[in-house]
């Protein structure tokens, strides 16, 4: 067991929430993201690469995106691999790029997008009580050898429970935003 270290916790619990940020950011919300994009993977060159890797990605305009292909032998690739990312996104093959139209969402999609973000946010709030508990058990194992008083080892849990509360309302903020977003309220 590693000897308590808050800087360590505060530096994996903001992990944590920047985590969640990023699967946030996947989410559609009927507004065009390049973030969207960011699960896909393309077969070419004979291996599995992300869409970033062999194309340019922009928004153009609030409900499109455009997906400008380097080579143009691998316009295909790209085009099959965005079909197949279970995305509801139907490219337009203009030659070297793929316009991306952002369909309206419907109200019945809208909520099962709400529930993921929800779902999201819990496996967020898991992460940092695992964080949490890891630095409760450190605290202990240092009072046992004699680093931390029992005051000591009170205090620093005092701390841990201080940032680990800080880092839920972040995620539970975030969590909350998103979810108003996605619900067009």
């Amino acid at each position: 067991m590693a000897a308590y270290d808050k800087a360590d916790l505060e530096r994996r619990m903001a992990g944590s929430v920047e985590a969640l940020k990023h699967d946030l950011a996947g989410l559609r919300t009927g507004r065009a993201s390049t973030a969207l994009l960011d699960p896909v993977t393309v077969e070419v060159y004979g291996s599995h690469m992300p869409l970033n890797q062999v194309a340019t990605v922009s928004v153009p305009e609030p409900r499109m995106l455009s997906v400008q292909v380097w080579d143009k032998s691998n316009v295909g690739p790209v085009e099959k691999a965005i079909r197949s990312a279970g995305l509801g996104l139907n490219p337009i093959n203009d030659g070297n790029t793929l316009r991306l139209p952002i369909p309206d969402l419907t109200e019945e999609r809208r909520k099962e997008l709400a529930k993921l973000a929800g779902q999201y946010a819990e496996k967020a709030r898991i992460a940092a009580r695992n964080v949490r508990r890891d630095g409760m058990d450190s605290l202990k194992t240092d009072e046992k050898k004699g680093v931390y008083s029992e005051d000591e080892r009170k205090r620093h849990e005092t701390e841990v429970q201080k940032v680990t509360d800080s880092t839920i309302a972040d995620i539970d903020a975030a969590a909350s935003a998103k979810e108003k977003e996605i619900l067009g309220q």
